[in-house]
């Protein structure tokens, strides 16, 4: 056998040529590159990604490979699967209010479950329907009241029913409308408490800070009970509210005066409270 030739070998002090010297490098590479996993870097995205050498083996002669087939019949059903839920759920699955498509606003709290904004209630003889946003109140400004809702965003807007016995058996017994005003009505407008000497400015009468006037007057009849009905300004000299509107209604049953006012500040009338406290009016009934 042939002995094995020695390594040639130079020492630090030696020149080595350049070429020779990338050549070695080359080769130390690749030799690391065959015993390590090798870095390689993408040309288009620009990061490293590692790349471990795989063995691949090759199936013994005469024996079938059939891995790849059982993995795929094992896959298919589970997509299946998995779409036949997802198709099930579109179909009978329905979408709760707090979600919402691209695009859309969510309904967090659901459904409105008092869409006309108004609670029905029975007193002791009567019925009407109540702003939703109206709470009680234990105030009791006149002799007689059975029933006090206000606003719960603003006082200023509230209703009082006053009941009080009467010897009449019907509204008509108190004269016309107009008539029977300050006999009916006129006490809940309430009364000045100011006494001092003023003048004639702003639309009051010397030595008054507050005035009422009657807008409109009317009657109806329900089920054969006769309603009259008042509409009112009122106005105080510190200019609250810009004024109030008071809206009554009254009638007589079984031997009892009923009396509606319904309140609200000019300035709310005019954003849309109107309507509302009209609706309260309208729907009051007495039986």
């Amino acid at each position: 056998a042939t002995p094995p030739r020695p390594l040639a070998t130079r020492t630090a002090y030696e020149h080595v040529p350049p070429v020779e010297a990338e050549a070695n490098r080359t080769r130390e590479m690749a030799s690391l590159t065959a015993s390590t996993p090798a870095m390689r870097k993408s040309a288009f995205l620009g990061r490293t990604t590692d790349a471990k050498a795989r063995a691949v083996t090759r199936p013994a002669a005469g024996v079938k490979v059939v891995a790849s087939t059982e993995q795929e019949h094992a896959v298919l059903p589970r997509r299946a699967a998995l779409s036949l839920v997802a198709g099930i759920a579109a179909v009978a699955g329905r979408v709760a209010p707090s979600q919402a498509a691209y695009g859309e606003s969510a309904n967090v709290f659901g459904r409105i479950s008092n869409e006309s904004g108004f609670l029905p209630y029975a007193g002791d003889g009567y019925s009407l329907l109540i702003p939703s946003k109206w709470n009680p109140s234990k105030e009791r400004a006149f002799p007689g009241v059975d029933l006090c809702y206000e606003d719960n965003f603003d006082a200023v807007s509230n209703l009082n029913i006053v009941v009080n016995k009467t010897s009449k058996s019907s509204i008509k017994d108190f004269g016309s409308p107009e008539q029977a005003f300050k006999e009916v009505a006129a006490s809940l407008l309430g009364e000045q408490t100011f006494s001092g000497k003023t003048v004639s400015e702003g639309g009051f009468a010397p030595d008054r800070v507050s005035a009422a006037s009657i807008l409109d007057v009317g009657s109806k009849s329900v089920n054969g009970k006769e309603y009259y009905l008042w509409d009112v300004l009122t106005r105080t000299a510190d200019g609250d509210e810009g004024g109030r509107h008071q809206l009554f209604s009254a009638t007589v049953s079984n031997g009892k005066l009923y009396v509606l006012k319904v309140q609200s500040g000019d300035k709310r009338w005019f954003k849309g409270q109107e309507g509302q406290v009209r609706k309260v009016r309208d729907t009051f009934t007495v039986a």
